[in-house]
């Protein structure tokens, strides 16, 4: 740390996993923590842990962890000097990253500037070519206002191809379009829906890859122009674009293409001044990498980079933050084992409807090579008002084979009552023989789920 810390009480504004994840990473550090919370995540246990905890509004997101000027008014009330918006909410706004500076605060995490240009997708696209990161053919910038234009551009990229909103994310805001007759309406549904949902209508379009794999690369950077790629992960188990299940590295990809699109992202990091924790999301097909976007947050699967490499992610954002220098260089960071993630949801796992209430039993795994982050403890209930992630079961190996043999028994070992959970999807996904063999796409979970509801 520091000998002169800009901060020493953090505010972190969210809950959950990440909250407690936030808060262990901040008292490793001599760091006091602010925990926020809204009146139905009062019994939360970061909420019991924290050095002061403040309430913040009601259950409604948008009145409690989506108010700005309400965190902003929390952290002078509790002295805080320092925000960490984790993911998801505030993390990836903007303007509340500026906010947070303008209020002279510390924001954990990369400048409003580097949010704003990275959030709009033709912006970063022309970044990252820039920049000598490979991109998926497109357009290069917003569609136009004339359609045979538009036509025009889509038959240089080739059909099929995807219409995506500028401004969009997790998955709205795109359609894919099979022949130019189609083009039109799709263009013109995509925007409306895009400024519906994102206050944006701006759209771009791209060639629609048929069989990708969704292959992200971690990095760190600190403001003193060092920039690092921590691996790779495979995040292609989606549905509806939604990750399920990641793993660390991914599997079939030799580690020299790897180092050779990391050192890309790297590069890019430092043209573009990016400081803190990001993630570049890729589509991988028939051996090339093509940029999507870049998440600039600390992601849900950050743990299996973690198990990985040996380095603490969360706590290196806040060393950051107050100014430290990365410790490490690139040719420390060394790549071992393998490391597999299964997101726990309070669901269904047939129909993925949601089951909020009361966990009444919740046994936990244990053994070599197993992590779980997690927020709930027996007792807990489950809300209605916030995604359904409940925690994340870790499992790391030597090889990928001990790291899917060690998540199998702890899926096994695990007792939730009171709930249901996704466990027997992911334990039928881990007995799955293409998941075994590695390198399924990112489309094959919506068919493996299509042949399972058929039987």
């Amino acid at each position: 740390m520091n000998e002169t810390p800009r901060f020493n009480r953090v505010l972190i504004a969210n809950r959950g996993e990440i909250a407690l994840r936030i808060q262990r990473a901040c008292r490793q550090l001599g760091l006091e923590t602010v925990a926020v919370y809204s009146e139905a995540d009062a019994d939360s246990r970061h909420v019991h842990e924290a050095d002061i905890a403040l309430c913040i509004g009601p259950a409604a997101a948008a009145r409690s962890y989506l108010d700005a000027d309400g965190l902003l008014l929390a952290a002078r009330l509790t002295g805080a000097q320092a925000i960490h918006p984790g993911y998801g909410f505030l993390s990836e706004n903007a303007d509340f990253a500026d906010a947070v500076e303008k209020a002279g605060l510390t924001f954990i995490g990369p400048t409003g500037a580097s949010i704003r240009m990275m959030g709009d997708k033709i912006t970063a696209k022309r970044a990252m070519r820039e920049a000598g990161v490979p991109c998926v053919p497109g357009s290069d910038g917003p569609l136009p206002a004339d359609m045979e234009t538009v036509k025009a551009i889509a038959l240089d990229v080739g059909f099929p191809v995807i219409v995506k909103a500028s401004g969009g994310g997790g998955g709205r805001g795109m359609r894919v379009v099979e022949r130019a007759a189609d083009l039109a309406q799709a263009v013109t549904l995509t925007a409306k829906e895009a400024e519906q949902a994102f206050g944006n209508p701006t759209l771009y379009l791209e060639r629609f890859m048929q069989k990708p794999r969704h292959i992200e690369i971690q990095v760190l950077c600190d403001t003193h122009g060092t920039a690092l790629w921590l691996g790779a992960r495979d995040c292609s188990l989606q549905r509806r674009h939604q990750k399920v299940l990641e793993e660390a590295s991914a599997p079939g990809i030799t580690p020299q293409t790897i180092a050779e699109i990391g050192t890309r992202c790297a590069e890019a990091c430092r043209r573009i001044g990016y400081r803190g924790a990001g993630t570049f999301e890729f589509l991988y097909e028939d051996g090339v990498f093509a940029f999507i976007e870049m998440n600039t947050r600390v992601q849900v699967e950050h743990p299996i980079t973690e198990e990985t490499t040996g380095i603490d992610i969360v706590a290196e954002q806040l060393r950051i933050a107050q100014g430290a220098r990365l410790g490490i260089a690139q040719a420390d960071i060394g790549l071992r084992g393998h490391a597999i993630e299964c997101r726990l949801n309070a669901e269904d796992p047939f129909t993925f409807m949601p089951s909020p209430g009361t966990i009444t039993r919740w046994d936990l795994p244990g053994g070599p090579g197993i992590r779980v982050d997690t927020h709930v403890v027996a007792g807990y209930t489950v809300q209605p008002y916030y995604d359904s992630l409940i925690g994340k079961v870790i499992s790391y190996g030597a090889t990928r084979e001990q790291a899917i043999a060690r998540m199998r028994v702890a899926l096994a070992e695990m007792k939730v009552e009171g709930i249901s959970t996704n466990i027997p999807l992911h334990q039928d996904l881990l007995a799955d023989p293409a998941f075994a063999q590695g390198g399924v796409d990112i489309h094959y979970l919506e068919r493996w789920l299509a042949k399972r509801t058929a039987l």
